[in-house]
């Protein structure tokens, strides 16, 4: 088997210098501070960007010389935990061109290339196109091939990059490894160099069971790991059933508008993703946190399946609109877990030259929430009662396509104003211009009615609908226009 390994020797760094420039590098050099990324103790620089590094910031750095050296410098703390999420949301991209990916947290991809190089035309062009998507992500990353997964982990870490099937090219180079690449733990590694050995394929040149005996069983099985002599099984990685992306901002956030650039960018994401998945949604989850305050919550809501990155933009920049930030931001986090299957589109032809009303309806009734707000806008729902006042019942928008509008010339005419409850008349109507129409029925609620309903004009001039009870007199039950 062939495999690949891709590690990215700072990952978070790139994340979040991604997340305030929204993936601009002219915007981030011309208006962006220098950053670094420091250890938990705040002492040293494990992580330094272009632009720190230009003026003398390296990674070991201490923190107070980093300091003096760039005195408006922005500075993020190393955070475990933030780092294994972040290398998850890369193998979900990557999952997009290969099928096989086990995470090595916190900062590498292991990949089965070997299967996927008739697919791709070779292994060069499917090299070709990782280093394009590295590229359009703004992700830094070192990778190697090997024929075991712990051989191309170590040429990647030791930034020995190559693309290449030939398994003697690719011993050649594994053997090249100084001892301190190939991950030994700091004892075996001073046994190692007492015996005189400083190069890995030294090591793997030693006999097993002189190997076994002088050392470690631990380090014969690791060597013949590197070797593929011994079985290094490995579980593949399975994408989530959900979508979060997360930005994180080394300054503050004070407006609205100022989240809309990585914002964008994540919506994107979320729209390649649905692509991919075949898949639309109808809700997202959008969750701002702030400094000292308590997090923002904003649910985002369409009224029937969507997947556009600039549909889902709009409707928050409404709702932004309307919810002000209550404090700034220091970081946001997207959020879907609910998806839909997507159906084929009705009525249009093979181009999609024929425009698609129900998706401008969604479009319509989605602007519309996010304005006023989900519960300000209802619809009528017909209910199976003959009684007009019973006979409607206004609901919650129906997050499904609009029904077709049928054809209600064989329905009877009913009034576009109809009122609450049906009102006396002091006298009877002047005029008739159809009726009666006859509605009984309640007798299976104790609230029967009877009447004969009349279109009628009155007295001051008034288009009426009007009935007839079973004692004679006379009701006004709605107006037309």
């Amino acid at each position: 088997m062939l495999w690949a390994y891709l590690h990215f020797p700072h990952l978070l760094l790139d994340h979040i210098r991604c997340s305030r420039s929204g993936g601009d590098e002219q915007h981030e050099e011309n208006s962006e501070p220098a950053l670094v990324v420091v250890d938990h103790s705040a002492q040293r620089v494990l992580q330094a960007c272009p632009l720190a590094q230009a003026q003398g910031v390296q990674a070991g750095t201490r923190l107070k010389t980093a300091i003096n050296l760039v005195p408006e410098l922005a500075i993020a703390h190393a955070d475990p935990g933030r780092e294994q999420q972040i290398l998850a949301e890369q193998a979900r991209w990557l999952y997009r061109h290969v099928a096989s990916i086990v995470p090595y947290p916190p900062d590498g991809l292991l990949v089965e290339v070997g299967s996927l190089e008739k697919l791709y035309g070779g292994l060069a062009a499917l090299w070709q196109t990782l280093e394009q998507a590295l590229s359009e992500r703004h992700l830094n990353a070192w990778m190697a091939t090997g024929t075991t997964p712990l051989a191309a982990r170590l040429c990647a870490r030791a930034g020995q990059g190559q693309c290449t099937a030939d398994k003697g090219h690719m011993e050649r180079h594994l053997h090249n490894l100084p001892l301190a690449a190939a991950g030994f733990d700091d004892r075996t590694l001073t046994r190692l160099q007492r015996l005189g050995l400083t190069r890995l394929g030294e090591v793997m040149n030693l006999p097993p069971a002189e190997l076994a005996r002088r050392l470690t069983p631990e380090t014969l099985a690791r060597v013949q790991k590197i070797q593929g002599s011994r079985p290094d099984p490995q579980q593949p990685w399975q994408p989530p059933h959900h979508f979060r992306q997360q930005a994180d901002f080394v300054q503050d956030i004070e407006r609205a508008e100022g989240l809309l650039f990585p914002l964008q960018r994540i919506l994107t994401e979320l729209e390649e993703d649905l692509c991919w998945r075949q898949q639309d949604t109808d809700s997202l989850l959008l969750i701002l946190t702030h400094r000292h305050h308590e997090p923002t919550r904003l649910r985002i809501r369409t009224s029937g399946p969507e997947h556009r990155a600039e549909a889902f933009l709009n409707l928050i920049r409404l709702r932004f609109e309307q919810h002000p930030l209550p404090a700034p931001v220091i970081s946001l986090v997207l959020s879907v877990r609910r998806f839909l299957g997507r159906e084929a589109v009705a009525g249009n032809d093979l181009l999609g030259e024929i425009p698609d009303l129900n998706e401008a309806w969604h479009t319509l009734i989605s602007r519309l929430q996010a304005r006023l707000g989900s519960d300000a806008l209802q619809q009528l729902s017909p209910q199976p009662d003959h009684r007009p006042e019973r006979a409607w019942s206004a609901s919650e928008v129906q997050r499904k396509a609009r029904p077709a509008i049928q054809d209600l010339s064989s329905l009877p005419r009913r009034p576009l104003w109809l009122l609450n409850g049906p009102q006396s008349l002091p006298e009877a109507p002047v005029a008739w211009y159809s009726g009666p129409e006859r509605i009984s029925g309640g007798w299976w609620d104790g609230q029967r009615v009877h009447r004969d309903y009349y279109i009628a004009g009155l007295a001051g001039g008034q288009l009426a609908w009007v009935f007839r009870d079973v004692r004679g007199g006379w009701f006004v039950h709605g107006w037309f226009g």
